[in-house]
């Protein structure tokens, strides 16, 4: 795969794929990371005489204008970030675009509307792949979030553009999800949480041949609990992947991965609850409640697995953290993984949202941007934007 630093855009006019899929509270943007993620690619096709046509998706509109789901807002953050003028263009093709787009000069920036308004983003089509590709003459992706998908702005544009190749991001991502984790410093654990098994069985199957210990934390962990036989309460759990969660824990034992799971856990009668109830070990879950959080014991342990590790891959958070009565399993162990001089690479949105939370962003090796794509892309599955920049080479 070729990156921008290999290519020469002066006078070019470059269409960039990136991501500003950003949390929006109205017109104001809560949380800016991914664009500023963004400005070290713009800013090298910038100083490299290319004039930018940017493009990226936000949210879920249903393949048509949705003010909610508007660029503007990012436009305006953007050009306060670059110190520039960034144009906001009506919509992502159309005659419209395509003469703001030839009319800009080396420097200059326009933003297109969300992509997601035409129904031929997300279905791949032909036809709105070749109008997106007439906007530029060299086209940069950077935008990993979305390369898990077969969409036209990271996938179809390609066929399109002679010259296409990886913006600084997304080469960043492919050093250390990729290169860093061909010989991972050892011992190299892995340690996954979140709601639910089904989300995580391939990563957690891919990492089974490759790690020493794997720690299985959040709602995820009552499935291994009740397949093990225990009380689990009112807690979310997923019974019909009960066979699946032991046929982990037996293969961890074949392959002499250490395999641990919460000891206990901080419980509640609902996530959004003020307060929680108390601790539990897990053979002692009540069955009218619900485990929310790990408790003290289990930061204990999880602390001793992580210490000494080389390696560290961190997706997916402890318990309900969004509620601060349940986040403080999450938040111990982002500060245990902060302290260690390992390798330390994190992905998935949640548990970005937990390290910014804590602002121990600077602690970490590595965070990637992406949430589907980092854990397809650890499980070792082509990546279908990545297999259209290679094809580009």
């Amino acid at each position: 795969m070729r990156f921008l630093d290999e290519l020469n855009v002066s006078g070019k006019r470059v269409l960039m794929r990136v991501d500003y899929n950003v949390p929006l509270k109205g017109e104001t943007i809560t949380d800016d990371n991914r664009i500023r993620q963004s400005l070290p690619t713009l800013q090298m096709a910038l100083d490299g005489g290319a004039s930018l046509v940017i493009c990226s998706h936000l949210g879920r509109p249903k393949g048509a204008p949705d003010a909610q789901f508007s660029l503007k807002p990012v436009a305006a953050r953007l050009a306060e970030l670059l110190g520039r003028e960034v144009k906001m263009a009506p919509d992502c093709i159309g005659p419209e675009v395509r003469a703001m787009a030839d009319a800009l000069k080396p420097g200059e920036v326009l933003l297109l509307e969300n992509l997601r308004f035409h129904p031929g983003e997300t279905k791949n089509d032909p036809d709105f792949s070749r109008e997106l590709a007439g906007l530029g003459q060299v086209y940069v992706n950077d935008a990993f979030g979305a390369s898990h998908r077969a969409h036209a702005s990271v996938v179809g544009v390609t066929e399109f553009i002679a010259d296409c190749c990886g913006g600084l991001l997304l080469k960043k991502e492919w050093q250390y999800l990729g290169e860093a984790l061909k010989d991972p410093k050892r011992p190299f654990v892995a340690i996954i949480g979140g709601a639910k098994v089904s989300s995580k069985l391939g990563i957690l199957k891919a990492l089974m041949g490759q790690v020493d210990s794997m720690i299985v934390g959040g709602a995820m962990a009552n499935t291994f609990r009740k397949a093990q036989g225990f009380e689990v309460g009112t807690s979310l759990v997923e019974d019909d992947l009960l066979e699946d969660a032991m046929a982990i824990m037996v293969e961890a034992r074949e392959k002499g991965v250490k395999f641990y799971l919460p000891v206990d856990f901080i419980l509640g009668t609902d996530p959004k609850g003020g307060i929680a109830s108390g601790v539990k070990t897990y053979q002692d879950i009540p069955q009218d409640e619900m485990i929310l959080d790990t408790g003290p014991a289990s930061h204990t342990l999880f602390a001793e697995v992580i210490k000494d590790a080389g390696t560290v891959i961190w997706n997916g958070p402890m318990g309900a953290f969004e509620n601060p009565a349940f986040a403080q399993g999450s938040i111990n162990l982002c500060r245990v993984v902060a302290a260690i001089p390992a390798m330390t690479i994190l992905g998935g949105g949640d548990t970005n949202v937990i390290v910014e939370q804590t602002r121990l962003t600077e602690k970490f090796s590595f965070i990637s941007t992406g949430g589907g794509s980092f854990l397809e892309f650890l499980e070792g599955k082509e990546l279908p934007a990545f297999t259209a920049l290679e094809k580009k080479s």
